[in-house]
């Protein structure tokens, strides 16, 4: 029998922020739970824990339901995404494409 998956307290409570934002956001524009959980291709009761910050809905789905209530993902409009995902292609394209944890010790006491 495999043992619950932990989160930490920091992924807790953005899933708990981000599905309350979901919710504000859909009643907002008056839109029923039956609407969006329709929308995003599920049913209520995933919407319901979508809202409620379920750690075991797929991120996909918290997304969609996100972007289709209409809330702003990582604080963005929609139209800086693409930037944002150069600005980050090209930050990485700087770093080694594997990284590994060093077997030598550094002596630097000098």
């Amino acid at each position: 029998m495999t043992q619950p998956r932990t989160y930490s307290r920091l992924t807790e409570e953005a899933l708990v922020l981000l599905g309350k934002q979901i919710r504000l956001a859909r009643k907002t524009r008056k839109m029923p739970e039956s609407e969006l959980a329709e929308r995003v291709g599920v049913a209520r009761s995933t919407l319901q824990l979508i809202e409620k910050g379920d750690p075991k809905v797929a991120v996909g789905l918290v997304f969609e339901a996100a972007t289709l209530a209409g809330v702003h993902l990582f604080g963005l409009e929609a139209s800086s995404f693409r930037a944002q995902t150069e600005r980050l292609d090209d930050k990485l394209m700087l770093l080694p494409h594997s990284v590994r944890r060093s077997g030598k010790q550094v002596k630097d006491d000098f």
